[in-house]
């Protein structure tokens, strides 16, 4: 007489097995779109004049561009996605402190022109 007690336990078996082969299968894909974002963030504050207004944060981000394209190359991409993520990062700071800077320069040099200007109507007045 053939019994299905066993059953339950295959059905058990079966779905780790199923569950084990689909994360084998699932693997990440390499970051190459994160080192792609990091590239043109660092271009995009090099050409807000960061190497000018905030040197030190383009340039922490050039070592981790670096850092993240060394690492996808060498196959490390838990690495190369965490340093491409910090170096666009520090780019977009890089450039948020140029485009500041640089507004900053224009609202002193308005500020003067102002001055210039009262200080002549109060000599054309007199």
């Amino acid at each position: 007489m053939s019994t299905f007690a066993h059953f339950p336990r295959f059905l058990q078996a079966c779905a780790l097995a199923s569950v084990l082969a689909l994360t084998a299968c699932a693997t990440v894909p390499p970051p190459t779109s994160e080192v792609a974002t990091a590239q043109q963030a660092v271009t995009r504050a090099a050409s807000a004049d960061a190497d000018q207004y905030a040197f030190q944060d383009i340039e922490q981000a050039r070592a981790l561009l670096a850092q993240a394209q060394s690492a996808l190359a060498a196959g490390r991409d838990a690495e190369a996605r965490s340093a491409a993520l910090s170096a666009a990062a520090l780019a977009d700071l890089a450039a948020a402190r140029s485009r500041e800077a640089v507004a900053q320069a224009e609202l002193a040099r308005h500020r003067a022109q102002i001055t210039d200007l009262r200080r002549q109507l109060q000599i054309d007045e007199e």
